[in-house]
């Protein structure tokens, strides 16, 4: 068992980016919104948690600004989608491609700068010490799935995915509920990145996210938007990410290239297997999910 447990440490630690980005993105797809920019946002928010905490010497103070830069983000795609009516697929790809070159521009005089990381603290005698960014996507998954299946206010959140035009003729400030879904997905997001950054690097590399905040989106339809299933499928791929460290340990004849590009040739596989279920993606699927929505009366 004690030579389990640090494999077992090690896969929670990948899959923990993939567990704030999920749920966030899940969040505000349950209000009816699809924010294809998942990765710009990440690496929006690792950019700016590394910057901060390399200058004040805080890893609080990063992780806080980090997922302030996702929920700024976020904003910025609020306002085009929610405001503006832009498309909202064009909009978060441009996201995408926005957070990718801003980082790329902020990072560059951060590239050979290293962190000391975050210690983990012993929660329990006998167990390993737990990283607290690890703890955090737990307890945040616990808050997520009382929050959409235990509140009223859930409750709404998933009736304005459904039928925002009915929930708006029934009262409910639509608009300000979206936001709010957006926004905590733009921090889940800011998270992600800032663990990535502080944390699991902890340094700074063009394109930190390495394809993370797509595979979160894909996480998402693969757990058919249930909570319990994205932190399932979020283990899932963090087993395959690590999975290739301990094949090259091992000593197997494997090209590197291609056991680094298992996480990715495992997220194609899902997706295709899930492209058969079409029943349950239809029977799961928020109703309203990606549709431009605006008030007639």
């Amino acid at each position: 068992m004690n030579e389990w447990l640090p494999i077992l440490v090690t896969i929670m630690g990948a899959a923990t980016p993939l567990i704030f980005a999920g749920l966030g993105e899940l969040v505000a797809e349950k209000a009816g919104v699809l924010n294809l920019g998942l990765e710009g946002m990440m690496l929006i928010g690792a950019v700016t948690a590394f910057a901060v905490s390399s200058d004040s010497g805080s890893l609080v103070a990063g992780t806080a600004a980090g997922a302030l830069a996702g929920v700024a983000a976020a904003a910025l795609f609020g306002v085009l989608t929610l405001h503006c009516l832009a498309n909202p697929m064009a909009t978060g790809l441009a996201l995408a491609l926005f957070g990718v070159g801003l980082s790329a521009f902020v990072g560059r005089d951060y590239v050979s700068r290293v962190l000391e990381g975050v210690k983990p603290v012993e929660l329990l005698p006998g167990l390993p010490p737990m990283d607290l960014f690890i703890l955090g996507s737990l307890l945040l998954f616990g808050a997520v799935h009382g929050f959409l299946y235990h509140t009223r206010a859930g409750l709404v959140l998933r009736a304005v995915g459904e039928s925002p035009t009915t929930a708006h003729a029934l009262g409910y400030p639509v608009r300000l509920i979206r936001w709010g879904a957006i926004l905590f997905g733009g921090a889940g997001a800011g998270l992600a990145g800032a663990f990535l950054a502080v944390d699991y690097t902890p340094m700074w590399v063009e394109g930190l996210t390495a394809g993370r905040g797509w595979i979160a989106l894909a996480l998402v339809v693969f757990a058919t938007w249930k909570p319990w299933r994205v932190l399932a499928g979020a283990y899932l791929f963090g087993g395959v990410t690590i999975l290739q460290f301990h094949g090259q340990a091992l000593g197997l004849a494997i090209p590197p290239q291609f056991m680094g590009m298992l996480p990715y040739l495992a997220t194609i596989i899902v997706l295709a297997v899930m492209s058969r279920r079409s029943l349950a993606i239809r029977a799961n699927a928020p109703a309203s999910l990606g549709q431009v929505w605006h008030p007639v009366f």
